[in-house]
């Protein structure tokens, strides 16, 4: 069962990748603005997608220029702020109404999820930049024909290294 988990995590990461090779570029110079223009990243994550706010600001190699986004926070946004918004679904009510909130402010920001619908007010269409996950089901087939493991935080956090690491080549280069 391993193996074959590992065989499909490894495929999902690999679709990730080269699926949503412009949208990583793009997001990552979207966010890069933030750090450039004296502003601050700030990471916000729905649900199990906390992980990745913990990872970014706790981890054991912190990302330097961000900060987590709390109701206090979202009224002291700036325009020179970026924010990056990570979801399991395109329709996760919690972020689709930050999102909206976001607009509203002129705050340009980036989503992470794994798109379900298209309809119109989903988080991939009020978005700067969608990074999809492309994980709509479990990765694993059980005997009964349903679909199991489900690794949304796994595939969050692998979008946001890609991010994190592509925003420091520009920052790098910037410097």
């Amino acid at each position: 069962m391993l193996k074959m988990f590992t065989t499909q995590l490894t495929g999902l990461f690999k679709r990730i990748a080269e699926k949503e090779e412009f949208a990583f570029e793009d997001g990552a110079r979207l966010l890069a603005q933030a750090p450039v223009g004296d502003g601050a990243i700030y990471i916000y994550g729905t649900k199990e997608m906390k992980a990745i706010e913990l990872e970014a600001l706790k981890g054991e190699e912190p990302f330097q220029w961000a900060k987590g986004l709390t109701a206090l926070a979202i009224g002291e946004l700036d325009h020179a702020d970026r924010v990056i918004i990570f979801s399991r679904t395109s329709g996760d009510e919690e972020a689709v109404k930050l999102a909206k909130e976001l607009k509203e402010k002129g705050i340009p920001f980036v989503a992470v999820s794994s798109i379900v619908d298209s309809t119109v007010g989903s988080l991939a269409e009020l978005a700067d930049i969608h990074i999809d996950l492309r994980l709509t089901k479990g990765l694993l087939p059980d005997e009964y024909g349903n679909r199991f493991g489900y690794p949304s935080s796994m595939a969050a956090l692998f979008v946001y290294f890609g991010l994190k690491f592509t925003i420091e080549e520009i920052l790098a280069e910037y410097e």
